[in-house]
């Protein structure tokens, strides 16, 4: 029988969190599953409320070292009702990831996956093997590393998303913010290739210069003092009427939907005392600001505000509209769709308290990978 180390995540009525490496037997698999040896594995914002939760990760501590290294950090009382069906529970992490196919059940769409790298996801990716479905892996084109396949899933697939709901709720054009992220720079060489509008926010001159360097046309910074006149101009070029935040709290997401109020009215010719009818939307999709979402409300009634996840978007699609979204990726994997990573780091050094401390701050162009099998 097969083990290999898996990483864990346990949060206790008490409060505590824990976050260890675990030995676990690997099961033989079934006539349609696949044994996978994983060999990369992104460090998504997605994966952290898995794995840290709403610990107070600045006051972590770690005893032990190696594989027996433990984490722990404390969850706030107030936090725990939210937590409930969760607790007491060593819970495995990790959304997606590649690796290479080293054990193939009898069916015909499992034994073609011998030997070849794939992509998959399935909740348990923080791990040296995972046992998949034949029908959850992604057959990668020669020549793709697992680590260039790492990060086929989540990103890609909610870049497209946005692209695919805009276009579903008949909007023409597009906001993001925090837009100089890994997942913003996919979703903009997505808008230039599919010649969508696209307005990106970021949060500082230098994000603003990454953006202009691969072609983006409309950036606007967030902390210059101009900020809300640039929007709105760049609302009144493109015709954005839908936004997709990734910062959650504050005034942002209001901001949006007063410029694009002004803009809408830049243009129109008739005056109506209840504000535009035109709907404008903005989708919370990330808490980089965990504080509450201030909304002004000085736009009319034809707007709405709600949340957005790329599974349940998924699943409204079905797998027939899935599919040519999940083709497009693999086929772009090394340009639309690459990944760029600062750190590749193994299974127990995820455990380092350094290591915690910068990937929990999901600092923008800063993205860890793990590689369960470096030593």
């Amino acid at each position: 029988m097969t083990t290999g180390l898996q990483l864990r995540s346990l949060i206790k009525k008490s409060g505590d969190l824990e976050i260890s490496l675990a030995k676990v037997e690997v099961p033989e698999p079934g006539p349609d599953q696949v044994v996978v040896k994983v060999e990369a594995t992104p460090i998504n914002p997605s994966d952290l409320g898995l794995l840290v939760g709403p610990a107070d990760m600045s006051a972590a501590t770690a005893s032990g070292s190696g594989e027996s290294t433990v984490v722990k950090a404390k969850v706030s009382q107030a936090a725990l009702p939210f937590l409930a069906a969760r607790l007491d529970q060593s819970m495995p992490v990790g959304n997606e990831g590649a690796g290479t196919v080293i054990k193939a059940g009898s069916s015909e769409a499992a034994q073609a996956l011998m030997g070849k790298t794939v992509s998959t996801v399935g909740g348990s990716m923080y791990a040296q093997y995972v046992v998949r479905n034949a029908r959850d892996c992604q057959p990668l084109p020669a020549g793709t590393t697992a680590a260039e396949g790492a990060s086929w899933f989540v990103n890609p697939l909610t870049a497209l998303g946005m692209t695919e709901t805009m276009k579903l709720e008949g909007h023409k054009a597009l906001v993001h913010t925090a837009a100089a992220s890994n997942l913003g720079q996919m979703l903009n060489r997505i808008c230039l290739e599919d010649g969508i509008g696209l307005v990106n926010i970021v949060r500082n001159t230098q994000q603003a210069s990454l953006l202009r360097g691969i072609g983006a046309r409309h950036i606007v910074d967030s902390s210059a003092p101009s900020f809300l006149d640039d929007l709105t101009q760049a609302l009144v070029d493109t015709g954005a009427t839908i936004a997709f935040d990734a910062i959650g709290g504050g005034k942002l997401a209001s901001q949006i939907l007063t410029c694009m109020e002004i803009a809408i009215n830049k243009t129109s010719t008739t005056y109506n005392r209840y504000g535009s009818s035109v709907h404008k939307q903005i989708y919370l999709y990330g808490n980089l600001d965990l504080g509450p979402t201030e909304l002004a409300r000085n736009y009319g009634t034809a707007w709405g505000v709600g949340g957005w996840l790329l599974t349940p978007f998924l699943q409204k699609i079905g797998r027939a509209g899935q599919t040519p979204l999940r083709q497009r990726v693999v086929n772009n994997l090394k340009t639309t769709f690459a990944s760029h990573y600062t750190k590749v780091i193994s299974l127990p050094e995820v455990l380092d308290v350094a290591n915690i401390a910068a990937y929990t701050k999901r600092a923008t162009g800063e993205k860890f990978l793990i590689n369960p099998q470096k030593a």
